[in-house]
């Protein structure tokens, strides 16, 4: 058992590296070929961070487990507004833009919405799989347009432009295959094995691989959006603390989620309608209601703010362990 959690961790450890490295390979090789930081900030770098969560679900879904493959999104969810953004704002109140308020805020609450009336029947078809896989390329088409539109007026202020100012590296070109060739192995290979440990583990201590999914690998997967939102504010950024969360969450329901449905259609565990995607509906909401509250501070997400999303996090994973004893 010591074995199969210390692979766990080190799997864990080696999948957000490994993506690092990634998005720094395929950035400079896209940067040297004479693509736009702006574009690779929007593509390459925004999609980076939600990498180790599309590998997970890729992984486990053609391994069978698929409630793990939905349990890692809709965790991920869950972690990054409740605890990273709640973290976050502990360290640092974070202000909120008026087009953040706005547009982005009710555009992730939608489609958190679409995503719980598709899990709702217990079942998760391919068709519902592709729609939000277009709803994706649609998402990446707009985002596109929309900051190409900003660009051209100078405005910097739109909380969707994720990366956009990303100072991407600047390294040889063979340098930058090498390490995206390292990203691209390791990548699959890390969470292959973290699936793997993952289901061992479950099945040793009784608990179902879609837990393990909504706990431990969520988690792990959310320290990308962890570091980047910190490294924001340090920067006094704070849109984008705020639109990296944002940006992350509708990555993980579209390109994350959507994998498991193309991949392996059919049924699913009935907590995850009943107790997961409600709850990661209900996160959504609270955060579009302290976003919009003008008695609780209006446009601010204030330190009490994030610690009223901590409770929330915390509040889940009592509920999670209490209903495995239970």
């Amino acid at each position: 058992m010591f074995v199969q959690i210390l692979i766990l961790l080190l799997s864990l450890i080696v999948l957000v590296w490994s993506a690092d490295k990634f998005v720094f390979g395929a950035s400079a090789l896209a940067r040297n070929f004479g693509i736009s930081p702006m574009i690779i900030g929007l593509t390459i770098v925004a999609m980076g961070s939600s990498a180790p969560e599309m590998m997970i679900s890729t992984t486990a879904s053609l391994q069978g487990n698929v409630n793990t493959a939905i349990g890692n999104a809709i965790g991920s969810n869950i972690t990054n507004i409740a605890l990273v953004l709640g973290i976050t704002a502990l360290l640092h109140p974070l202000t909120v833009s008026s087009t953040t308020v706005k547009r982005e805020i009710p555009l992730i609450l939608a489609i958190t919405a679409i995503a719980y009336f598709m899990l709702y029947d217990h079942e998760f078809s391919y068709i519902e799989g592709l729609i939000l896989m277009l709803g994706f390329v649609v998402y990446i088409v707009a985002l596109l347009m929309i900051t190409l539109r900003n660009s051209k007026q100078k405005k910097t202020d739109d909380a969707l432009i994720i990366g956009a100012e990303h100072d991407v590296p600047k390294t040889t070109t063979p340098n930058a295959i090498f390490w995206l060739i390292i990203g691209m192995v390791l990548l699959p290979l890390s969470a292959k094995y973290l699936v793997n440990s993952s289901v061992f583990i479950a099945t040793a201590f009784g608990v179902s691989d879609l837990v393990i999914g909504l706990t431990v690998i969520a988690i792990g997967t959310s320290l990308p959006e962890l570091a980047a939102s910190i490294m924001s504010i340090i920067k006094k950024e704070d849109d984008l603390a705020i639109g990296n969360i944002i940006g992350s969450n509708i990555f993980n329901i579209l390109a994350v989620l959507s994998l498991a449905g193309l991949i392996a259609p059919g049924n699913i565990d009935q907590d995850v309608a009943l107790r997961d995607a409600p709850y990661m509906l209900a996160v959504t909401l609270f955060l579009f209601f302290l976003c919009f509250s003008r008695r609780l501070g209006n446009f601010r997400i204030t330190r009490l703010k994030g610690f009223a999303l901590i409770l929330t996090f915390i509040s889940y994973q009592i509920l999670l362990f209490s209903q495995l004893k239970a």
